[in-house]
């Protein structure tokens, strides 16, 4: 049996075409959790952001045979999400209310996905830019920024110097802000190129 979890999204919706069921079983398990916490977000009834969740779902399921992710899966059901609650409201409001809310709920969830889904590309860089940084200043960073120990305790730690230790977090944070400085850049051109 195939592990789905060390798959990428692209990789689980060419298996979801396939009529994989794991595959399905992953995407449901890695999204459905903060999809339901995006709509709840937005609706007042806890019973709306389920049914819209599960009929989400039930949607990739249908037309998985159809279904035309070629760049992020993630944003495809966010968008996915944002129109059925658009549809809920559309229901659950009187017409002349509904122009006004529609207008700005629209403003805000293509701005809360953006943010979202830019905080979670930003994480990735990240996460790239320190593989490819030597295992133990890698692993200092780490203790640094996520476990948020000291300089001494991460040299009484690893039987470092606490020179040592500062050196290789500096090394450190100057490859990360170099590397993300050259995303950012390429990102920016390639914006303003299409």
């Amino acid at each position: 049996m195939t592990d789905h979890y060390s798959f990428t999204d692209l990789q689980l919706a060419d298996l979801l075409k396939e009529d994989d069921e794991a595959a399905f079983t992953e995407i449901y398990s890695r999204y459905a959790e903060s999809l339901t916490g995006f709509a709840s977000s937005k609706l007042y009834h806890l019973e709306d952001p389920r049914d819209i969740i599960h009929d989400v779902f039930v949607k990739l399921w249908e037309e998985r045979k159809q279904l035309k992710v070629d760049r992020n899966l993630e944003a495809y059901l966010f968008t996915l999400v944002r129109y059925r609650i658009v549809d809920k409201i559309r229901k659950n409001i009187t017409r002349e209310d509904y122009s006004e809310m529609v207008l700005a709920l629209q403003t805000t969830l293509r701005s809360e996905t953006e943010q979202y889904i830019a905080a979670k590309e930003l994480k990735q860089n990240i996460t790239q830019a320190l593989d490819k940084l030597s295992p133990r200043v890698r692993e200092i960073y780490q203790l640094s920024r996520e476990e948020n120990l000291s300089i001494a305790q991460i040299a009484d730690q690893l039987k470092l110097s606490e020179q040592t230790v500062k050196n290789q977090l500096s090394f450190a944070l100057k490859h990360l802000r170099e590397s993300l400085t050259l995303l950012s850049t390429s990102a920016l051109i390639f914006w303003c190129l299409k």
